[in-house]
């Protein structure tokens, strides 16, 4: 998947995506992951590449629908990138394919998990299925026709379709209808004793004349669509922001089609129909070899088949919680670090969060909610801190793409509860990860912080590596008071005591110590993030490489960057670590041992959004114990060869190659259990 470009100095942000899903599916062609793991990560390359779609090929068409003739990055324009989008995705699709027909499948049918079509079925499996669908599946399907009395219908986004052709018997007069498969029932349906899963368009497509008596099928065949689901909400011409959103989600559902998935042998009258009524162009059309929508095998990922999967790791209380003292007591001795999925969220953020609820002296909490779980745990707390009579503020950000109705619905039951609930700034997202606890103390009010490079998500807290942070710092806590009134009411505060915020002063900050330390000579960078687009960034990370500075970079997904170039970047190196866990954590460490080191965790990425549209917040690290912690996790990062991948200057990444045999998610589930064990032995 070379970038095209090799001699521009940026590489193409869309490949570099494409990049990452390469990434992901070489751990459903690894032997050593586990069955189920394997088949888990086919469902997510589905799932990344929908994203794509819905986004940046969204960005890219209406480039082109609007004539946009200058040239991208690496000199291509709009059309041709879409043009490489539409090569790679296809290779992608085949090989994802490929790897579940060739290996997985024969492998889940070895233990007795197949997956059937209807002509493969006996007799008895047959008329069980018969009954599941008259008594199940019938009674929500809606055969919509297509005639001068019933225009084409609507099709949802993602949704997985039947394209029917029926003729009437006296006339021969053919007609098209559309079915939609229920996506409220499973995608498979399991058959007694679990000896196998038809899907559920086989199916339907199986007792398709009972939905059209009179009539003749024809052609019956599955397609899925991709939609546009990017947008732009008005914020600075609407009184209503929650009202507007709820508007612009609707829009969303009706976005121009980015993608029509079909089976490889689809008849051509119906696809040419199809093509016709959705006004879409070849280029639109991908032919699937083998079943469509593979992100569905999430259910089959999902079966209670323990020895198939990652053996599970319960994560460990993090060590001094475990004792008598409260969270007020542990915090006032010292910073403490949490290292998510490897320590408890529940033991830690969620129960900060609880705690702070119940106790007495406690006046007010502050959180900002970015993307939370359906049942929240620290959502309840908030409510029942509310319940008692606490200050409780909860900035709940709308706009957090794909999670909006979720977080419409969390803000307003927590309105309901007596909550403050407050939407953030105009024009910007919060992605912020705060919590402020005010809390009386003998006769003094003290500030406590907690803060996190991940969502107060429980949900994801145990897949999603992330760091969080508790303090007691007064000058953070005076920082974090002043930041939430920022977001909440009117005030204009652009620089804070230890804080550096978004979008004001971040950009400005890290080019300032990027600046500084390529001015020692023999400076040296470590940042851990998820994503490095930015163009000022990317080269003033040139400029401090030509002065002879280290720079070691762990960008998990999306980079820009081209690394190792001579004369550019060659004291640039970028590894990408991809396996278990969902690498999440932004750490940044700058100097050397002789001079010290300056350690900064926060929520953004080097990315345009983050810097100058969304509301960031990057946080010093100044407690010795906390700091070991970080580099702790840094030097793991750096000495990984078993999940890093490293990026070659002309885009593409390779393997790292075993050396010293450690495999980074390992080694951090080992150290949490040994530190688990020390603290008990205490």
């Amino acid at each position: 998947m070379t970038d095209t470009g090799a001699d521009h100095p940026l590489l193409v942000r869309e490949l570099s995506q494409l990049e990452f899903v390469r990434r992901v599916l070489a751990q459903a062609e690894r032997e050593r992951t586990p069955l189920l793991e394997r088949v888990r990560y086919i469902a997510i390359v589905s799932e990344l590449i929908d994203e794509i779609y819905q986004v940046r090929v969204a960005e890219l068409e209406e480039k082109v629908d609007a004539g946009f003739e200058d040239l991208l990055r690496a000199g291509m324009s709009a059309p041709e990138l879409l043009e490489r989008i539409r090569s790679l995705v296809a290779d992608l699709c085949e090989q994802q394919s490929r790897v579940f027909r060739t290996e997985l499948q024969p492998a889940l049918e070895g233990l007795g998990i197949h997956i059937l079509l209807w002509d493969a079925l006996d007799d008895t499996d047959r008329a069980y299925l018969h009954q599941v669908f008259h008594d199940r599946v019938y009674p929500v399907l809606t055969p919509l026709a297509v005639d001068p009395a019933h225009p084409f219908p609507y099709i949802s986004n993602l949704s997985m379709n039947l394209a029917v052709m029926v003729r009437e018997a006296e006339t021969g007069q053919q007609r098209f209808a559309r079915v939609k498969v229920p996506p409220i029932l499973p995608r498979f349906i399991e058959l007694p004793d679990r000896r196998g899963f038809v899907p559920l368009e086989q199916l339907i497509s199986a007792h398709i004349d009972e939905l059209f008596p009179g009539m003749q099928v024809s052609k019956c065949h599955p397609f899925r669509l991709t939609r546009n689901t990017d947008y732009e909400l008005a914020e600075f011409e609407t009184n209503d922001l929650l009202a507007a959103l709820k508007s612009e989600i609707g829009r969303r559902r009706r976005g121009q089609v980015m993608r029509l998935e079909v089976e490889r042998d689809i008849d051509p009258d119906v696809l040419d129909l199809l093509m016709r009524e959705l006004e879409i162009k070849d280029r639109h059309v991908y032919r699937i070899a083998g079943l469509l929508d593979l992100g569905s095998l999430t259910t089959l990922a999902n079966l209670d088949l323990p020895d198939f999967r990652w053996k599970p790791f319960p994560p460990v209380v993090p060590a001094g919680l475990s004792g008598k003292r409260t969270f007020f007591e542990l915090i006032s001795k010292s910073d403490l670090i949490v290292h998510h999925p490897y320590e408890s969220f529940a033991a830690s953020t969620a129960e900060f969060v609880r705690e702070a609820a119940h106790d007495p002296d406690v006046l007010g909490i502050k959180q900002t909610l970015y993307r939370t779980s359906s049942n929240s745990s620290i959502a309840r707390s908030l409510i029942t801190a509310a319940e008692l009579g606490k200050q409780v503020v909860a900035l709940v950000e709308l706009k957090a793409r794909f999670d909006e109705e979720r977080n419409i619905e969390r803000a307003q039951a927590l309105e309901e509860a007596g909550v403050h609930v407050v939407y953030g700034l105009v024009g910007l997202k919060t992605h912020a990860k705060l919590c402020l606890v005010v809390r009386q103390e003998e006769g003094r009010l003290a500030r406590y912080v907690h803060t996190s490079t991940g969502n107060y998500n429980e949900k994801t807290a145990r897949m999603y590596e992330d760091v969080g942070l508790f303090t007691k710092d007064p000058q953070i806590g005076a920082d974090v008071s002043d930041l939430f009134n920022h977001l909440t009411g009117y005030s204009k505060q652009k620089s804070y005591r230890k804080l550096v915020v978004a979008p004001t002063e971040l950009r400005d900050h890290f080019l300032e110590m990027v600046r500084r330390e390529s001015g020692y000579g023999d400076g040296h960078i470590v940042a851990k993030l998820n994503g490095l687009v930015d163009e000022r960034m990317i080269n003033a990370l040139y400029e401090a490489s030509q002065a002879g500075t280290r720079i070691d970079l762990i960008v998990r997904g999306v980079c820009c960057l081209r690394p190792g170039v001579p004369g550019l970047s060659e004291n640039i190196t970028v590894r990408s670590i991809v396996g278990r866990f969902l690498e999440h954590s932004r750490i940044l460490r700058l100097g050397r041992p002789e001079r010290g080191f300056q350690y900064y965790i926060g929520s953004a990425d080097l990315m345009p959004r983050n810097l100058d549209r969304r509301v960031e917040a990057l946080f010093p690290v100044e407690d010795p114990e906390a700091q070991r912690r970080l580099e702790e996790i840094l030097d793991l990062c750096r000495a990984d060869d078993h999940l890093s991948w490293v990026l070659q200057p002309e885009g593409t990444y390779e393997p790292r190659g075993q050396k010293r045999g450690l495999d980074l998610h390992q080694a951090l589930m080992d150290l949490a259990l040994e530190r688990s064990r020390s603290a008990r032995s205490r």
